[in-house]
């Protein structure tokens, strides 16, 4: 039996157990180029910093999301930084994650930049959701995650 689809009208579904891996609903997936691959990647991060998004709802999507998707080493570190800060709100991730991210051997990042654009509206949230649930397929290729 599946779960509730979490985006439902191109919104993310309070309502979907997010920590069963069923239910991720992706529609017309394919394998982007690695160009396309690195921005889902990008946009995936700038989600889970999003002031927008509840830290229960980013510490799930971080148990589901394999840290092996993140290709650059980069963006592999600022996942794991932010997994293991676990359910913190948002503004105080942001504040903490260059400290972090440079005592992990990236001297001068600057977060700012690295999220450009900062700021994420609300319309733009559900694009940035969506890469990722086509992030998520990455994270588990054996597994089918559709909308019953």
């Amino acid at each position: 039996m599946r779960s509730p689809g979490l985006v439902s009208c191109g919104s993310v579904d309070p309502a979907a157990n997010w920590g069963d891996p069923c239910a991720v609903a992706s529609v017309g997936m394919h394998i982007p180029n690695s160009d396309g691959r690195l921005e889902l990647q990008k946009n995936t991060l700038r989600f889970l910093c999003s002031v927008l998004i509840k830290s229960g709802t980013r510490v799930e999507i971080c148990k589901l999301l394999d840290p092996s998707v993140f290709d650059d080493a980069l963006q592999r570190v600022v996942f794991e930084e932010i997994r293991e800060l676990g359910s913190i709100d948002s503004r105080r991730l942001r504040a903490l994650l260059p400290a972090r991210v440079t005592n992990r051997g990236f001297a001068g990042f600057d977060l700012k930049e690295f999220l450009a654009p900062h700021q994420v509206s609300e319309k733009e949230i559900d694009q940035l959701f969506e890469s990722v649930l086509q992030l998520l397929d990455f994270s588990h290729p054996d597994q089918e995650h559709s909308v019953d």
